[in-house]
């Protein structure tokens, strides 16, 4: 008898390289470069550092043999945990990583480093490493979905859902069976957490989330490997992750299409440096200015008409106090939008606390726009009302925000963006950026991965 979490675990240990359409891979390979320039970006952060020194001292039981999983940030080997964990931890701390849209989940941070730390260790080939990464972002994305709005009010979906999303990507590689598939599944989901109150205290926790999720997927898949057992419902038992943390968990997501829809095409990428949730606003305000060729000192007042998803995470930052909180400021990234056209990295780190930017901030307002709430999450769309110095009010919409599938990044334009995130962190140099990311671009044809930047 299958269910639900079964039907998960077949998918995963059972798909081939034969059953996902070229176009999938081709994006799997778009995604994987996306990724590698954030993980590049964590280099210089605080808690990035912080989190990469604890992987390097617990790390040091062999010294001869440290182990072959690269840490991208340090040049340095370790065990696949340790390296998973600090990878991940690097590439969530630029908010310019990859999001699927309908599960408000960020499958880059969890999968990547899981899957190239694990392909490193044992030999696996390139080709393998997509494969595992394609069945890492399918799983992840419905346990996503399968959770629902009400899990992403109070719970971070990339910490919980991506513990499932490891384990499934990690397991693939290490040519779990469907019944180890779905002890790993157990495991995984047990250990799932993260949580949105970090936002109100401008906190390391993000970069713990995915750090978390990341290694105790790949974990609980070793262990799966080795015969310990996980829950065997816990996705939709009466205990499990929906009973728990969840009020409108919808079963029918969790198999929705497998084999013939793929998620994994579905994912978009970064453009602005902040969260995904200001993107749309950001995009619709750029788009009014441009068109009316408005200054900042023009504009009275903004309104962002917003799904409520906005307002749960946002809403919380009123006076962010340090910048990886103002990118959670709807205010803030708007002011940087406005004044700047584009809030990237130097915009944040430069101008956050500007005054003038203050100042636009304080007139920034959310609003619970029925139309755009009840698209979400399968759409995000951007509108907003201007009120201008002179009494005019001027509206302004997206539909789809710069990086959704239908307004994409072009391979010119990833190639472009991880090499900015390099230049920004300083964690390689061009001439290494530029040879790491042709590496990735063939990496299809590679017969085994080795070191990526060291």
């Amino acid at each position: 008898m299958t269910h639900p979490s079964q039907e998960l675990a077949n998918f995963a240990s059972q798909l081939s390289i034969s059953d996902v359409p070229k176009e999938v891979i081709d994006r799997s390979e778009d995604l994987l470069v996306d990724w590698f320039g954030s993980a590049i970006a964590g280099k210089g952060s605080r808690p990035v550092e912080i989190m990469t020194q604890f992987a390097q001292s617990m790390g040091g039981f062999n010294a001869a043999n440290p182990g072959s999983a690269e840490i991208l940030i340090t040049r340095t080997s370790s065990s696949p945990f340790l390296a998973a964990l600090a990878n991940a931890a690097a590439s969530h701390v630029a908010e310019q990583d990859d999001v699927h849209n309908g599960s408000v989940f960020h499958p880059a941070t969890i999968v990547f480093p899981a899957t190239l730390a694990t392909a490193q260790s044992i030999g696996a080939s390139g080709e393998d490493l997509l494969l595992a990464s394609i069945v890492g972002y399918e799983v992840g994305i419905r346990v996503g979905e399968f959770l629902g709005r009400s899990h992403y009010k109070t719970f971070h979906t990339t910490g919980t859902a991506g513990t499932l999303a490891a384990a499934a990507a990690v397991g693939r590689l290490l040519k779990l069976s469907p019944t180890q598939m779905l002890h790993a599944f157990g495991s995984a989901g047990t250990q799932s957490a993260g949580l949105w109150e970090f936002l109100r205290d401008a906190a390391d926790s993000k970069q713990l989330h995915t750090a978390h999720a990341s290694s105790t997927g790949l974990m609980s898949a070793y262990i799966a490997q080795a015969g310990f057992t996980g829950a065997q419902h816990i996705l939709e038992g009466k205990q499990g992750l929906a009973a728990g943390m969840s009020s409108d968990a919808d079963l029918s997501k969790l198999t929705d299409r497998l084999g013939s829809r793929w998620a994994t095409a579905e994912t978009s990428f970064k453009y602005h440096a902040s969260c995904r949730h200001t993107h749309p606003a950001a995009d619709a305000l750029l788009q009014v200015m441009t068109a009316n060729q408005l200054t900042p000192q023009d504009i009275a007042k903004v309104e962002t008409l917003v799904h409520q998803g906005a307002i749960d995470v946002l809403g919380p930052v009123i006076d962010p106090a340090t910048v990886h909180q103002s990118k959670f400021s709807m205010g803030t990234v708007l002011a940087l939008v406005a004044h700047y056209q584009f809030a990237g990295l130097p915009e944040f780190d430069r101008h956050f606390h500007d005054d003038a930017i203050c100042h636009f901030r304080d007139r920034v307002t959310m609003v619970l726009d029925p139309e755009v709430d009840s698209a979400y999450p399968q759409r995000w769309i951007g509108k907003v009302k201007l009120h201008l110095q002179n009494g005019t009010i001027l509206e302004g919409r997206v539909d789809e925000p710069k990086g959704d599938p239908g307004n994409t990044l072009s391979r010119t334009e990833i190639t472009d963006k991880a090499m900015r995130l390099a230049a920004y962190s300083g964690g390689a140099t061009p001439a290494e950026m530029a040879t790491a990311v042709d590496r990735l671009w063939n990496i299809r044809k590679q017969k085994v991965v080795g070191n990526l930047i060291s």
